[in-house]
């Protein structure tokens, strides 16, 4: 095993024994004020998920997705220009050029992992926190990591002070995952990539979801559904039409 190799198992080691040893926090309360915006906002996003269950498959939105995303207070999530936004349903800018996204988005690519509360999810493309912090009371513990370093840290900053206890972050290219803490039951990626990254693949658990945007900037974008089955076999199904910020990094 190479020196950095054992660093990074050691780091990984290190994260899953401080995670173990925090206090369970109660989920973020949305305050009255906003209560009324979030409930108009999950009416209209239910709307949009009814409207494209012919593409998606989805005729409904999950009555646990719709609680997780009634628990998390998107105004947190976005810069303080941007709060009065926040429960509008469209991606907003969140510095660095990337963006936190729609929460129809949101909602629909949560809904399509088909999550478990005994399931670990990979998520590639931390941004704000917000999609990793909508995953948190979903399942066991999320792994999420981002590759601009300032979002990474405010990040994982925002998610520790608003209660979110089971998602564990990291700055690092995503592209090539989390191989330390694989395999994973599901796999989020929240840009869009050239094309779904092999790594990736290896490291989703067989059984296991994947969804990713394919596509380049300027070209149009694709959201597929990657399912690997039993005996390792993948299938990959496109979905819908998307527009994300470009998967970077040294890849």
């Amino acid at each position: 095993m190479t020196k950095t190799r054992l660093l990074l198992s050691f780091a990984s080691l290190l994260l899953s024994i401080l995670w173990a040893l925090q206090p369970v926090a109660a989920a973020p309360v949305v305050a009255p004020q906003d209560q009324a915006r979030l409930e108009r906002l999950l009416s209209e996003v239910e709307r949009m998920v009814t409207d494209t269950r012919h593409m998606t498959g989805l005729s409904r939105l999950d009555a646990r997705v719709r609680q997780a995303l009634l628990q998390v207070p998107r105004h947190q999530f976005v810069p303080s220009r941007q709060r009065r936004s926040a429960y509008d349903n469209r991606p907003l800018s969140i510095g660095y050029g990337q963006t936190i996204s729609q929460p129809y988005i949101v909602a629909l690519m949560t809904a399509l992992l088909e999550l478990e509360p005994q399931h670990r999810v990979l998520e590639v493309g931390t941004g704000s926190g917000y999609q990793a912090a909508v995953l948190s009371p979903l399942v066991e513990r999320v792994f999420s990591i981002e590759v601009i370093a300032p979002l990474a840290e405010q990040a994982s900053e925002r998610l520790r002070r608003l209660g979110f206890v089971n998602v564990i972050s990291r700055q690092g290219d995503g592209y090539f995952g989390w191989p330390e803490e694989a395999p994973f039951d599901a796999i989020m990626v929240t840009a869009a990539a050239g094309h779904v990254p092999p790594p990736l693949i290896e490291q989703l658990r067989p059984g296991g979801r994947m969804v990713i945007p394919v596509g380049g900037r300027f070209m149009t974008q694709q959201l597929l559904l990657v399912e690997k089955n039993a005996t390792g076999q993948v299938q990959v199904r496109q979905l819908l039409p998307v527009a994300f910020v470009p998967l970077t990094g040294d890849h």
